[in-house]
């Protein structure tokens, strides 16, 4: 099978939202009036980023899904993609189910693939994401003001545990693993409620490498610091059974990809309307201050020392 014989079998769909998709040397992309354009790209590297031997059907749907994320985290309609993407060999069986998992989570949020580029070579996915936003509307890192409350979307930590089982760190059983194992393979993205906090949230950012080191950018943008409640973070009940990885998987892990955001206080009956017109968990966590860094505090508020901040490729 040719290059190009790949590219129109596998990742080769119909693009009515664009001027034109994939098959010319570019796409034509046309955004709507009064809108800006949101644009991210983030890569996966085999044996780094994911297992060679992961479901391609769920390593399809994460592939998008991380990208979509940057998008939620934004406040940007999802609109358009392209994929460049890296393989040892041509496996129709491997391709049918990644392009599967990869257009399925395409038709939920309303994305389509208009261009991109295939190589032989380790496996390496490549996407690029284009979405929308009302100008001046678009959720930055900078906006959060000194007493504003923090908040995160749904639970923290199940990524994490999920790969320290896979990794022979912690033996999970069938169960446990079974409970936490989709939220590191495949992660929902929170685009509605990127969405529904145009207006309310002064900052967010999408959880990828971790709970401190994630809100440590907003932090540092928005040149304030924190004070967080330890016990306020919100874990699921498998998390809750190891004790002894909680923390460091809730707040280093990272590969969560929920929102972490500030809003006044002033909107905090608004933002628990969100969560209840969303059917989604949105939990107070804490509240930023001036000065710098960020402080865990447990419910009586003293002081709780961490070791550990988050991910990063070069450390």
């Amino acid at each position: 099978m040719s290059e190009f014989d790949l590219i129109k079998r596998h990742f080769t769909r119909a693009t009515p939202g664009a001027l034109l998709g994939v098959g010319d040397d570019c796409a034509l992309l046309q955004v709507a009036a009064g809108q800006v354009l949101a644009v991210s790209s983030d890569m996966l590297v085999a044996g780094t980023h994911f297992f060679a031997d992961t479901d391609p059907y769920a390593l399809g749907h994460k592939t998008l899904a991380v990208n979509v994320s940057d998008l939620a985290a934004m406040g940007a309609t999802p609109r358009w993609a392209t994929l460049a993407i890296s393989l040892p060999e041509v496996d129709e069986v491997w391709l049918e189910r990644f392009s599967a998992g990869f257009f399925a989570l395409a038709a939920e949020h309303g994305v389509e693939l208009v261009g991109g580029d295939t190589t032989r070579g380790p496996l390496n996915l490549c996407v690029t994401i284009f979405g929308e936003v009302p100008s001046g509307q678009a959720l930055r890192r900078g906006g959060a003001q000194a007493g504003d409350e923090v908040w995160v979307s749904g639970r923290l930590g199940d990524a994490a545990l999920a790969l320290a089982h896979l990794q022979g760190k912690v033996a999970l059983s069938d169960a446990e693993y079974a409970a936490c194992a989709p939220a590191l393979h495949q992660p929902q993205p929170r685009v509605a409620l990127g969405l529904a906090l145009r207006g309310i949230a002064s900052s967010a950012i999408d959880v990828s490498d971790g709970l401190l080191a994630d809100l440590g950018h907003i932090l540092e943008c928005s040149q304030l610091g924190a004070e967080l409640v330890l016990e306020a973070v919100p874990l699921s009940p498998t998390l809750r059974c190891f004790p002894q990885l909680a923390n460091r998987c809730a707040l280093a892990g990272g590969d969560d990809y929920e929102l972490c955001f500030t809003a006044p206080c002033s909107r905090h009956d608004e933002v628990l309307g969100v969560a209840e017109r969303l059917a989604l968990p949105l939990t107070c966590i804490g509240r930023t201050v001036a000065g710098r860094g960020c402080v865990l505090q447990d419910a009586a508020g003293l002081t709780v020392h961490f070791e550990g901040y988050g991910y990063d490729h070069f450390q």
